[in-house]
């Protein structure tokens, strides 16, 4: 049987945690938690969360080091502990349970990557205003035109990875840090011919605390992208 690591990076998401947690084990997946010494007490949460249950594990972290960088740091540790697939969700409620199984499923089915995808038939988002909305579907448009692919979603951060295709793209390789990680690595598994599909998924506006993306973080994401094109354009 299959072993299935979900990394959980958290940063101040106390509110939500134990139920996210919580629906993922009743999948018999495992889960890792990556806390970046969150100030309201997550990592605290995340530890008796571990003490209660094997399948819980828990990396602190001693401060606040980037979306990208977290889910680096679970995938290696994956990686070194055997298991075959590793999946990225957020902590905050956006991403719902009854999606996760398809997506590892798809995963397993091409050998690579799968992306649960807003924007594909299907697919759809609840609860964002229209600039947020805006925002992500013109990053999207911004990534094809630039990259030349066909993915639709490749900032969607609700993804699996098979072990093989972590292992092709060789994580020492991947550069970004932040929330510009996610189309990075959509380009990483394209370079290295590993198969990237999208399934539709549903993803709901977090539950609880404020959005993370800043400004600085969109700026930085559509420097990414320009860095990724000039590399494929070399």
């Amino acid at each position: 049987m299959s072993r299935v690591l979900v990394v959980l990076p958290t940063f101040n998401e106390r509110d939500s945690l134990a139920q996210v947690v919580a629906g993922v084990r009743t999948l018999d997946y495992e889960v890792l938690v990556v806390d970046d010494r969150s100030p309201d007490g997550t990592g605290e949460i995340a530890a008796e969360l571990a003490a209660q249950d094997p399948g819980v594990a828990v990396m602190h972290r001693p401060r606040k080091l980037g979306l990208g960088s977290a889910y680096l740091a679970g995938f290696k540790l994956g990686l070194e502990r055997g298991y075959d697939f590793l999946v990225e969700m957020d902590s905050d409620g956006s991403h719902r349970i009854e999606h996760l199984d398809a997506i590892v499923a798809a995963s397993a089915r091409v050998g690579g990557l799968a992306i649960g995808s807003r924007y594909i038939p299907g697919g759809g988002v609840s609860g964002w205003p229209w600039h947020r909305s805006l925002l992500s579907a013109g990053a999207n448009a911004y990534c094809r035109l630039l990259l030349g692919w066909s993915v639709r979603d490749a900032t969607s951060g609700y993804r699996c990875y098979s072990s093989a295709a972590l292992v092709a793209v060789g994580l020492d390789r991947v550069r970004s840090s932040g929330y510009e990680f996610q189309v990075e690595m959509v380009y990483r598994c394209l370079e290295q011919g590993v198969a990237v599909c999208e399934i539709p998924i549903r993803f709901e506006d977090r539950t609880s605390g404020r959005s993370k993306v800043s400004r600085s973080e969109v700026m930085k994401g559509l420097a990414g992208v320009l860095r990724l094109a000039a590399q494929r354009w070399r």
